[in-house]
Formats: structure tokens, sequence, C-alpha cells
């Protein structure tokens, strides 16, 4: 997107809850080619990102926001008015469901930004503090079942050389039972298919086995629901490389995401091949 000046200025707001992976995915986006500033002040947020709008070398910035900066979380709404008048801004919120962050505070042993002694009672005062926040977030990453790389990766493959990159579509596999990623742009339910999981020899094993596979693909439905599929993505495809879109991620979800999703979600990829995308796997609930 082209800024008023002729600059092309693309700034990330990235935040969330504590111990959902900011520092991770800073990181990673630092070392995809933004320029990254951890905790500025709000007072001086306006202020560097016109010295980095001024500056024509710095075309990606990232700015890491968390709930001890309480003056952005109240004008949070005017401080992105402000900025997306003169670029493109994009609001990344990164979550995890409860167990895993108390999981991830007990294995660091590092305390709440926010001081309370009862982790979950942090837990569910910054969830609230941020509500407003994470209703403005343009991508929302539920990171609970990933790990450090795995965040990584993914940011990496969204945002790396951004704009010059073919779109990254990442494709996950998941069960229902255990709930959606909350980061899916698209979701689609399969659990209409015929189940392996009440087949003896099949149940278990993978979605990714061979037997599995056939065992899925070889249902007339699965068939015409592909057919379908395809010829859907074929057509949103390019309209979100249109709209200037990185990313885009698309759930497959069975009842408990070990059978029916991931054997769909192997052949979808097989699909993907050859459309100018970046495609990449998680089996979120397969093992």
């Amino acid at each position: 997107m082209k800024t008023p000046g002729g600059n092309h200025l693309f700034t990330i707001i990235l935040t969330g809850l504590s111990g959902a992976g900011k520092t991770v995915a800073l990181n990673a986006l630092e070392d995809s080619g933004f320029f990254c500033v951890d905790n500025l002040p709000t007072s001086l947020i306006r202020s560097f990102v016109d010295l980095c709008y001024r500056t024509p070398a710095i075309k990606k910035i990232a700015l890491g926001v968390d709930v001890r900066e309480r003056e952005f979380l109240t004008d949070f709404s005017n401080i992105i008015g402000s900025l997306r008048r003169t670029q493109r801004v994009e609001i990344i919120f990164l979550e995890a469901q409860e167990d895993a962050l108390i999981r991830r505070f007990k294995e660091t042993r590092r305390p709440h930004p926010l001081g309370y002694r009862d982790i979950k009672k942090a837990i569910h005062h910054e969830a609230k503090l941020l509500s407003d926040i994470r209703g403005l977030a343009d991508r929302i990453i539920d990171t609970s079942p990933f790990t450090p790389h795995d965040l990584r990766k993914i940011i990496t493959r969204s945002y790396a050389e951004e704009g010059k990159t073919p779109l990254s579509v990442t494709l996950i596999s998941f069960g229902y039972k255990y709930g959606i990623p909350q980061e899916s742009d698209i979701l689609f339910d399969v659990r209409f298919l015929p189940n392996p999981n009440f087949i003896e020899k099949l149940k278990p094993l993978p979605g990714t086995n061979a037997k599995v596979r056939d065992f899925v693909l070889r249902h007339k439905n699965t068939g015409e629901f592909l057919k379908k599929l395809y010829s859907l993505l074929n057509f949103l495809i390019p309209l979100y490389k249109e709209e200037g879109r990185s990313y885009l991620t698309i759930g497959i979800g069975c009842t408990g995401g070990r059978h029916r999703s991931p054997a769909l979600v192997q052949e979808i990829k097989k699909s993907l091949k050859g459309k100018n995308v970046r495609v990449s796997i998680i089996h979120r609930d397969m093992e």
C-alpha cells in the first residue's frame, strides 16, 4: 500500500497476553526484515513512526506493546487511527489457553507483569484489560499448541520479505472436541465423512498414514467435497493476493483431529502446488 508522500511503510503492532509468545514473534519479525522496538513508551510512538516514515531505508517496523503500557491501552484506538492515516497498520494479537499460559509461567518461573501472586487471577485480569484491543486485531493467533519454533515458523512464513513473497497459506487440521483454532480465516467441518476411528485396524493410525488416507479419500462425498473446495480456493486465493494479504489460515476440522482432517489437509496441500503460494501444515490434535 502506498502511503502519502510516496513512502511505503508497513507497521505491525504486536500485542496480546503475557506468556503467549510476543518475544518469540518479535524476534521472528526482526529476522524477517522488520525494524523492531519492544515496550516503546506511548508518548514516543507517534514521533518514532514519523521518523521511520521519513527514512526511506525503513520499510517495515514492528512495535511490541503489552499490558504494562497502560496509557497505550486506554488510547489504543486513537493511536491506531492516527497511524493508519499515513501507513498500512496491522494488529497481531497473541493469546493462549489458560492452562498453556499457567504451564509456561511455571516453566520460566517468571512473575506475571501485573504482579499477582495468583497466576490464574492475573491471566483473567489481563484478558479483561486487553479485550478491546483484541476486538480491533487484524489477526489473532492462539499459540496454545505451538512450540516457540512453530510460532517462529508461522510468523516468518507470513511476513518475510512482505509484499514480495507469495501468499502464505497455513493448513491446520484440528478436532472440534478441543476447540477451533482462533487464528483461522476459513473453517471447514468434515465430520460428515466416514470416521476411521470406528474401524479397528485404522483407529490407532494417524491421518497421515496411507491406509487412513485411502479410506477417507475413496468415499464419494470426499471427492465431491474436495472438488468444490479446490474451486473455492482457486476463486479466493487471487482475491486475497489482490487485497495485499500476506497470509491465509485454513482450518479443517473433524471430531478428534486425528484421522479425517489430517488426511484431507495433506491432500489439499498437494492441490496448492503451482498456485504461487507457500504452504505450511499444522496437525494440531493428531498426536
